[in-house]
């Protein structure tokens, strides 16, 4: 392992919540501020969604391409981590491509050893979820979990990007997957009208080459990488942002299991993927947070106020669709102490959704009530990998009352200084709006 140059500025931003906290326009803001030249996505995969809106009105939601895309020359690192979605690529390109960016997947690396989303992961993990009926984990609806779990149940037929250049070998890989799956899905019944459309695809013995062809451009724009490139990437002078995908509170090992992502989030999985491409330097550790909660879909959010849901408007997010009902709630110390603790030691905060203080009559939740009469101030930590101790604490939350202060939070300002007391970190920038302009420096705040 060697050092990386000292011109070199790794920064990572990792959410603090339920996800939908403002990493996308915080990687924007950032990659300008600070002479960036690569942003790494470490986690999760293809249902990632990083909205970032420019003062002329454009406006995209990222999701693989990294959201510092629209800085000319800015490159996209897609680390062994990630779970890559290689039609969903093409089609990203594609909006990208009409707002303005013509090279992403020119500026786009992409590790050989990603594991791949295909279409049979995709039917599988809707009907997976289908099947669960009102036990229903909460899904994106396209295909990372599935993804995940058939490459580590089944390792040997585990698709990974660098495979994808052998056609011969990819090609039995997927009818292998193919047939385990229209297997164990065939004699399966579902109430889903959309069922019959996905069990369609785990029975078409033909679209593993179709979509196989339709994978090739993305292996011409972008062919596999080794490690070595991403490393030599990675080592330029200049500022390299890592991208955190979801938030720590669906950490797959520290969230609220089973409404979790199969995706980590901390300080840990970000200094790994440079410990893996041979790069051995610190790492600032920023965490994303809104002024007030949220969460899309399924578990427990104790402070959600559905007065919130009317009064914070959301346009980029919406209650239609895969990921279910989105929901507002208001800030909670009791989750922000343990997100702190899960994600590993932070070096400062990064703040969004500050103009929304002024208006939402936000309210501090300083504990909660059990069902058993007692005041609850923190959730235990726990040693991960520990599932049965993550489903615990999701029954407890799902059964507390928020115990709130008596006035809402006076003001932005208030806000920053009741978070920097409270974690100890200062709040480096704060968000007033979702256009990079609208982000200011904490003396500003």
């Amino acid at each position: 392992m060697t050092s990386a140059f000292a011109s070199t500025r790794y920064v990572s931003l990792l959410g603090l919540g339920f996800g939908d906290c403002g990493k996308g326009r915080f990687t924007d803001f950032l990659c300008g501020a600070w002479d960036a030249h690569t942003v790494v996505r470490f986690n999760g995969g293809a249902q990632a969604g990083h909205n970032v809106v420019l003062a002329d009105g454009r406006h995209h939601t990222f999701s693989q391409f990294g959201a510092g895309s629209f800085h000319a020359g800015m490159a996209t690192v897609l680390a062994s981590p990630v779970v890559v979605h290689p039609t969903a690529l093409r089609v990203e390109a594609d909006v990208l491509q009409r707002a303005g960016v013509s090279d992403a997947f020119a500026r786009l690396f992409v590790d050989a050893r990603c594991r791949v989303t295909t279409p049979f992961h995709q039917a599988a993990g809707r009907l997976r979820e289908w099947a669960r009926g009102a036990g229903a984990h909460g899904s994106c609806g396209v295909g990372v979990g599935e993804t995940v779990r058939q490459a580590l149940a089944v390792p040997e037929v585990a698709l990974h990007y660098g495979d994808l250049v052998h056609p011969a070998r990819t090609l039995v890989k997927l009818e292998a997957l193919r047939l385990a799956l229209h297997r164990e899905f065939a004699n399966a019944a579902f109430s889903s009208a959309g069922a019959a459309q996905e069990l369609a695809v785990l029975a078409d013995a033909s679209l593993a080459q179709r979509w196989l062809d339709a994978v090739q451009p993305c292996l011409r724009q972008s062919p596999p990488a080794s490690a070595d490139a991403i490393g030599a990437r990675l080592a330029l002078a200049g500022t390299v942002l890592f991208e955190g995908a979801q938030g720590v509170l669906l950490d797959e090992w520290r969230g609220f299991h089973p409404h979790t992502t199969w995706s980590t989030v901390s300080t840990a999985a970000v200094e790994a993927v440079l410990r893996d491409v041979g790069i051995s330097a610190p790492v600032q550790h920023l965490g994303v947070l809104r002024s007030h909660l949220t969460r899309h879909g399924a578990g427990p959010l104790p402070t959600h106020d559905r007065a919130l849901d009317a009064r914070l408007a959301e346009p980029h997010n919406v209650d239609e669709g895969w990921q279910g009902v989105f929901r507002r709630g208001h800030p909670d110390a009791v989750l922000l102490r343990y997100a702190l603790a899960a994600a590993g030691p932070l070096d400062g905060l990064l703040a969004s959704h500050l103009d929304a203080i002024a208006h939402a009559d936000l309210r501090w939740c300083t504990g909660y009530l059990g069902a058993d009469g007692r005041t609850l101030s923190a959730l235990p930590l726990g040693d991960a990998p520990d599932l049965d101790h993550q489903h615990a604490l999701t029954r407890l939350l799902e059964g507390v009352q928020p115990l709130y202060e008596t006035h809402p939070v006076a003001s932005a300002t208030d806000w920053v200084r009741r978070v920097e007391a409270f974690s100890g970190l200062p709040v480096r920038f704060g968000a007033f709006g979702p256009v990079r302009e609208a982000v200011r420096a904490r003396d500003l705040l």
